[in-house]
């Protein structure tokens, strides 16, 4: 009997070893998955929302509506590590740090230049918030946006008075009016598109992208919209106030710039349109300069329209009060950089020229060396921030464009772009942009969980700081909203090309600096590690503050990165008048990755309190 006993008390002993043992091993197995998770960083909130059930991917107490005004409660700064940041003087509403009146003054006056972007040094630099205007509130939805804007979100009235006759813009109330008109159209931009698209593809989807110089307030864009054309506009900040902000208050893309001296900060080949409508462009200078930059930007076998001077100049020289030679001059140096630049006329009818270019690369090629003319150096065609333009012809790249291989839209928008089927992105294979593309509707389908309303209309204006390939602009496309979609010039790989192969349209971008707009003018900003890409380059809070100058009043921000360093953009972000919470990657939280998102309180100038 004892030895039996004994027998079973061994066997007792050795199974609560086996058990402690095996305990043992997976405490240490979930150890080591939480250290790698990064949850030892300090991501309380994430664990928080994933120890509350089901619904972690559910912010319930962060209000993405808009209540359009009124302020209540203090900003809390109660934790003393976290930085304040204090409002900027109200003189400052209209701050475009790139574009400043007054730096603009200390520069030439020649081909532009001081229109160009001139950024402030380090020392010069505004630490603070910018201020919305007293009375501002959230504009209007598409389509009602693109026709008013609340007066008191741009309360300028000059353009009222100097373009009444040409109806671009009225005042009525405590709103804006705009009617759609035009320098060149005064009977409205629809009737103007109207005799376009006589000449021109624009209903079967072959025309998408469009750029539109000196734009004034972009009411060509705006109607090109219902017709699926998306227009890229853009105007400098001059003596005509806000028109690119009145632009992007009615929700059209558009963004301040000028053709003087550097590169347009556009890809070669992207648009399918290119137009001028009396841009008082100088087109024939310098033997043919800006057009030879329109033209690295045009796609084979797209248009370039010009209305206005000098187009009809035998009818209209008295009304324009020029002399006849000099208009007939300046026609005559225009139509021969056209035919250097193989654009055919397609049509003038009145004061409206279209020029197609052609997709004849090889016949265009032996032109233009029998002619003598300096071509550019391909590798340079996309290498353009802050590059000087150059008086050479950009050559046809092999990427399929010429050859007609690009799709009309909307098939164009999940098509393979030519630049990655021609292997014109270095590294990037088919197999990888389609794997893009899947994650890519995967991440959107969990941000439509985490922001209910996120493709409801509530967000017009919105801007990917990073865009990759487009995947997040091409899976929450709808008609409801557009995209702006920024390359930094330090990204790994130059994607904005197949961007605009897409029919989506985006812009180069340092995003050390600031941006070529006016404050508060997207609704929406998603930033795909951004702060992982600029971590050695520029201080996290100069790009903070930057997104709150361009983010509207109870707009959102949608941070995905590494949850080091979203620790460190949540603590910044604490001390911005925002409300904000951060939680799992959709895959769970064993995922390094994470999400921040942030709601913007609302606040006006001379105001200490925020709702």
């Amino acid at each position: 009997m004892a030895n039996k006993y004994n027998s079973g008390d061994s066997r007792t002993r050795s199974s609560v070893s086996i058990f402690i043992v095996a305990g043992l091993c997976c405490f240490f197995y979930l150890l080591g998955a939480w250290q790698r998770s990064g949850f030892g960083k300090g991501d309380s909130i994430a664990l928080e929302m994933t120890k509350s059930g089901a619904d972690c991917n559910i912010l319930p107490n962060l209000n993405f509506e808009t209540h359009h005004g009124g302020e209540a409660g203090i900003i809390d700064d109660s934790d003393s590590k976290v930085t304040v940041y204090k409002p900027c003087d109200p003189k400052y509403t209209d701050y475009t740090p790139c574009q400043d009146q007054g730096r603009a003054m200390t520069f030439p006056r020649e081909n532009m230049i001081y229109r160009e972007r001139h950024c402030p040094p380090e020392e010069e630099k505004l630490h603070c918030l910018i201020p919305a205007p007293k009375g501002y509130v959230t504009p209007f939805p598409w389509p009602k946006s693109r026709d008013y804007v609340p007066y008191a979100n741009a309360p300028y009235k000059s353009l009222t008075v100097e373009k009444a006759i040409q109806n671009w813009i009225q005042y009525e109330g405590n709103v804006f009016r705009f009617p759609g008109g035009g320098t060149q159209f005064p009977q409205g931009a629809d009737k103007y598109i109207d005799q376009l698209a006589s000449v021109i593809p624009i209903a079967n989807g072959t025309v998408r992208t469009a750029l539109d110089t000196g734009c004034g307030v972009a009411s060509w864009g705006a109607y090109l919209w219902k017709r699926n054309v998306i227009a890229m506009s853009f105007a400098p900040r001059d003596s005509h106030e806000a028109q690119v902000q009145f632009a992007l208050e009615r929700g059209v893309p558009a963004v301040i710039g000028v053709l003087g001296t550097v590169k347009m900060p556009y890809p070669s080949r992207a648009f399918d349109m290119a137009h001028c409508s009396r841009c008082l462009i100088p087109w024939g200078i310098n033997d043919g300069l800006y057009m030879k930059e329109v033209d690295r930007v045009l796609r084979p076998g797209g248009y370039w329209v010009l209305s206005g001077p000098p187009i009809n100049w035998k009818t209209n020289y008295r009304a324009w009060q020029r002399p006849k030679e000099e208009l007939q001059e300046e026609q005559r140096k225009i139509e021969d950089v056209a035919k250097l630049l193989c654009w055919v006329k397609k049509s003038e009818q009145g004061e409206i020229a279209v020029w197609q270019k052609t997709m004849d690369s090889a016949s265009c090629r032996a032109k233009q060396e029998s002619s003598g003319v300096a071509l550019c150096k391909p590798e340079d065609a996309d290498d353009v921030w802050y590059k000087k333009m150059e008086p050479c012809i950009t050559p046809y790249n092999n990427d399929g464009v010429a050859s007609g291989d690009l799709k009309p839209f909307p098939e164009r928008l999940y098509a393979v772009p030519p630049r990655i089927a021609s292997g014109s992105v270095p590294g990037v294979s088919v197999e990888a942009y389609q794997e893009d593309n899947k994650q890519w509707k995967k991440h959107v389908n969990a941000y439509r969980k985490i922001n209910k309303i996120i493709d409801s209309g509530r967000y017009r204006n919105i801007m990917d700081m990073n865009a990759g390939f487009g995947g997040f602009a091409a899976a929450l496309h709808s008609p409801k909203l557009w995209v702006m979609n920024v390359v930094p010039t330090i990204a790994e790989k130059n994607t904005l090309g197949v961007i605009y192969q897409r029919g989506l349209i985006g812009i180069y971008h340092d995003w050390c600096e600031a941006f070529s707009t006016y404050p508060r003018t997207y609704d929406l900003i998603h930033a795909n590690r951004v702060f992982s890409l600029y971590k050695d380059k520029c201080d996290f809070e100069d790009i903070l503050l930057e997104m709150d100058r361009i983010l509207r009043p109870e707009g959102a921000i949608m941070l995905r990165d590494e949850v080091d360093v979203l620790v460190k953009v949540k603590k910044m972000i604490g001390g911005m008048r925002y409300d904000f919470k951060m939680m799992d990657h959709e895959d769970g939280p064993l995922v390094p990755e994470k999400i921040l998102v942030a709601v913007k309180q609302y606040w006006v100038g001379n105001s200490t309190s925020a709702q």
